[in-house]
């Protein structure tokens, strides 16, 4: 949690950010992703001053415990001093004990942020879906909490002045702002009409600018007059190396030229032969895509 401290910005971790998106659709399906199109109701996580701190923190909990269908889990939650936002003891449930820093106690509005974290580590430990380090875990979670619907609580509770900064979970502003658009370009929700924070705003329009850029590359028929210039040169060069691009050319065996690149959508890479404009279906997300080989 930077709590006063600087807050690091851009997308240092955006190839993380994109193979958690790709775990979760081959972990979960399709299906089970869609049935999250819904994100987290503010009103269903709001917290008043006035609310008694304990019942209201539970009310949350189990509020956020519901959206990622975890009906028999249960969240006893405290406060303590402590470094990290929030801390949850992962162990066989169905009680799940979660510590909340004592910051919480006046920043009431961003309980729901810290809860939504720690109860996604909850789902993905009953998912036994991790990534090799520590770090990498985090993302992943981060990643898995707002591609689910209740990410975008995560970026709201940054706000960031000339004097004082806030900021929680492990990526940076823009990268929750990325995850977010994926996520409104998959279900057609907006989750700006929600921010109270104006610089969570300004970080899901950069998120977007980047996540739009995902959807122009090459050989997709989306992608610009440089990019397109770019992979006709690689293609006749092919298969040599194609370094800093996002597609990878490479013989089939029987002498025809094949191509691989990420899928917008979940970013598994699809791969199809190099024979002009063909429609390809990703088999993960069923996002149909119009190309150009």
């Amino acid at each position: 949690m930077a709590n006063g401290g600087p807050v690091e910005h851009g997308f240092p971790h955006l190839e993380t950010v994109r193979a958690a998106v790709t775990a979760l659709y081959r972990r979960l399906s399709y299906d089970t992703i869609q049935t999250f199109s819904a994100s987290v109701a503010p009103a269903d996580v709001a917290f008043c001053d006035t609310d008694d701190l304990y019942l209201g923190a539970q009310r949350v909990a189990r509020e956020i415990v519901r959206h990622f269908r975890l009906p028999d889990a249960r969240l006893i939650v405290s406060f303590r001093e402590m470094t990290h936002a929030a801390n949850v003891e992962l162990t066989a449930g169905p009680e799940y004990f979660v510590e909340l820093n004592d910051r919480f106690r006046t920043h009431r509005r961003d309980i729901g942020a810290a809860l939504a974290h720690e109860v996604m580590h909850v789902y993905l430990h009953r998912l036994d879906l991790s990534f090799p380090t520590t770090a990498e875990n985090e993302i992943l979670t981060d990643t898995a909490t707002t591609y689910l619907g209740a990410g975008w609580l995560l970026l709201d509770a940054y706000r960031e002045d000339t004097v004082s900064s806030q900021k929680l979970g492990y990526l940076t502003p823009e990268e929750f702002g990325y995850v977010l658009a994926k996520r409104s370009l998959v279900f057609g929700e907006d989750p700006s009409v929600w921010f109270t924070s104006p610089q969570a705003y300004t970080a899901y329009v950069k998120g977007m600018a980047q996540a739009h850029q995902d959807e122009q590359q090459p050989p997709l028929t989306a992608a610009g007059w440089v990019g397109r210039r770019r992979y006709a040169r690689d293609r006749r060069h092919a298969p040599g190396p194609q370094p800093g691009v996002p597609y990878t050319f490479t013989p089939d065996g029987v002498g025809h030229l094949r191509v691989s690149f990420p899928c917008p959508t979940c970013h598994q890479r699809i791969r199809v032969p190099v024979k002009g404009r063909i429609r390809a279906r990703c088999s993960l997300c069923r996002t149909v895509l119009e190309c150009d080989t």
